[in-house]
């Protein structure tokens, strides 16, 4: 099989390592704005270096991954659907819900496959905790409480192209929420904080944010997130039935320390980053995507679930600015 990969940044060497010793790959081909990172990368990996984007859809690829820049996202998934190739793209679809309806209809008209890269779908505690409750063992969900907290923020010139915390951040959890209780969000109610670093201010974003979520079942959810915790990374969902109570996310690496007696001591060695964290999640999504596109598996995380996410996004991002109860009937973009 023969990928193109289009961005070679900290995401795109990642996939572009994993995707190079996958066994069947038999070429890989790179590039990037940059085209001296995108040679440096092709050239550790024994992979080719395309000059520009063009060449990745006139060399004959079998597939493509995306892992631009977020701006770029929506034209490439397009470009890709017209000339009939599959693609991988990292979340999000494009910069806003229009972008997004965009791309996705070009994507139904071509008929092609797109995987987003939701990969706590691929993380064994979060489908372990998708099993429980599908099984019936919480019994009826009452509460859920879903956290993603970096340990430090992102580069101040990412801020105001990153779309804000609900939909480059939270928008992971919102995906969770959905894909572990197989139920929908109908009405959101987000706040949000800009009162750390003024570089949140300047790029009109938030630091800290909170939600509470309303399923379609009555079960209620908090998401709560942060660029700021210095602890470390840590990305955690609690969920509590009538009949058992589990959590993902709490193991010797969690960067939270008890204040009980008997508590369990604070981590020796706290997890520092995503990749760090989800490392084997990212890797399982892209060996999915192969399969793919071998025609082995159905699309583990099509078009139609990441704009799910991001609607929940939209209309926390809405809340926040209108301080109101938003419900998801107001965002348009519903494919029934």
């Amino acid at each position: 099989m023969r990928i193109g990969l289009i961005g070679t940044g900290r995401i795109g060497t990642f996939n572009a390592t994993v995707l190079n010793r996958h066994r069947e790959v038999g070429s890989l081909i790179v590039t990037d704005a940059d085209s001296v990172r995108a040679h440096a990368v092709a050239d550790r990996l024994g992979a080719t270096a395309a000059p520009s984007v063009d060449e990745i859809f006139t060399w004959g690829v079998d597939a493509v991954v995306i892992t631009a820049a977020t701006s770029a996202h929506g034209e490439l998934i397009g470009r890709a659907a017209r000339m009939g190739l599959p693609v991988f793209c990292e979340k999000p679809i494009a910069v806003d819900l229009p972008g997004t309806l965009s791309a996705l209809a070009e994507v139904d008209a071509a008929g092609t496959v797109l995987q987003l890269g939701f990969q706590r779908r691929f993380d064994t505690g979060y489908a372990t905790a998708r099993e429980a409750v599908r099984s019936g063992r919480l019994g009826r969900l009452h509460t859920i409480r879903a956290m993603t907290s970096d340990q430090s923020p992102p580069p101040a010139a990412y801020l105001p192209i990153s779309g804000g915390m609900y939909r480059d951040c939270l928008v992971h959890d919102f995906d969770m929420l959905r894909w572990i209780t197989g139920r929908e969000v109908v009405e959101v109610y987000a706040m949000g904080s800009d009162a750390g670093p003024s570089m949140f201010r300047e790029a009109h974003d938030i630091d800290t944010a909170a939600a509470v979520l309303t399923l379609d079942d009555g079960t209620l959810a908090t998401a709560t997130a942060t660029r700021l915790n210095g602890a470390g990374y840590d990305v955690r969902m609690e969920l509590a039935g009538e009949l058992d109570q589990i959590g993902v996310g709490l193991d010797d690496r969690t960067p939270i320390a008890s204040t009980e007696p008997a508590g369990p001591p604070a981590a020796d060695k706290p997890w520092t980053g995503f990749l760090e964290r989800f490392g084997p999640a990212y890797e399982a999504e892209l060996a999915a995507f192969v399969d793919v596109v071998r025609g082995e598996r159905a699309n583990p995380c099509d078009g139609q679930e990441a704009l799910h996410a991001l609607r929940i996004a939209e209309a926390c991002e809405l809340s926040r600015l209108e301080r109101r109860p938003v419900y998801l009937a107001e965002i348009p973009g519903r494919r029934d």
